[in-house]
């Protein structure tokens, strides 16, 4: 990345599908920037595209047309070996449903990228504790997901996503499936997160949630509809 690029540049994204007869414009010649350090909500109602860019962002997907610059490299035309080279380096992903294995301990599922990225034994052993520790997790870490809370799982998520020392956490509805006080639990995790320098994109419908960042991009029919400052992030 050269100095002052941002860590994501976007110009003229378009990801457009065709069903039937008809053509989705689901991400319609969208510019965006968003440099590293900054904690990102972004909204809209269901078909607005939010999760389409959530896939482009995330290298899950490539553009129709346009253009997506991420930490210097354009992604923009990768094929799938390189595409997950980048998101093995580059993103770490906490969804929803968690998405652990089950019949793995806390650190296991968080060692998961480390092994499939070569590091050694050593140096996973020690990226582990690292990660664990740092969503408040150490005396957890010998458990199985059954044995575990939901908001707990979710810490073990976010660990297992920055193990690898992403440039970018993408979170797709983090709390969708918690309940309103672990919820602000895991958005506490987040603004630390925020605090100690990590880039955050947080996707959600929810207000409370997207209170949280400093700024919100909401979309509607595939395009940005408005990008502010949040004035009531906490």
């Amino acid at each position: 990345m050269t100095v002052n690029e941002p860590l994501i540049h976007i110009r003229d994204l378009c990801r457009h599908f065709e069903v039937g007869h008809e053509t989705v414009r689901a991400v319609d010649m969208m510019d965006l920037d968003i440099d590293s350090g900054e904690y990102v909500a972004l909204m809209g109602a269901s078909g607005s595209g939010k999760s389409t860019l959530m896939n482009l962002l995330g290298c899950l997907d490539t553009p129709t047309s346009g253009t997506y610059r991420l930490h210097g490299t354009d992604v923009s035309e990768l094929d799938d070996d390189a595409l997950a080279g980048i998101r093995n380096r580059e993103i770490g992903f906490v969804f929803q449903t968690f998405n652990l294995l089950p019949r793995l301990t806390a650190g296991q599922n968080v060692e998961l990228p480390l092994i499939y990225g070569g590091v050694s034994a050593a140096e996973r052993k020690r990226r582990v504790a690292e990660a664990v520790s740092g969503v408040g997790l150490t005396d957890r870490a010998h458990h199985r997901p059954n044995e575990m809370s939901g908001g707990q799982r979710q810490r073990v998520a976010i660990a297992r996503a920055l193990v690898s020392r992403p440039s970018l956490l993408l979170a797709d509805e983090p709390t969708g499936n918690l309940d309103s006080v672990t919820s602000e639990e895991i958005m506490a995790v987040f603004d630390s997160l925020h605090d100690a320098g990590h880039t955050l994109i947080v996707v959600t419908h929810e207000a409370d949630i997207a209170a949280h960042a400093r700024r919100v991009v909401r979309l509607k029919d595939g395009r940005i509809e408005s990008d502010v400052v949040n004035p009531i992030s906490v």
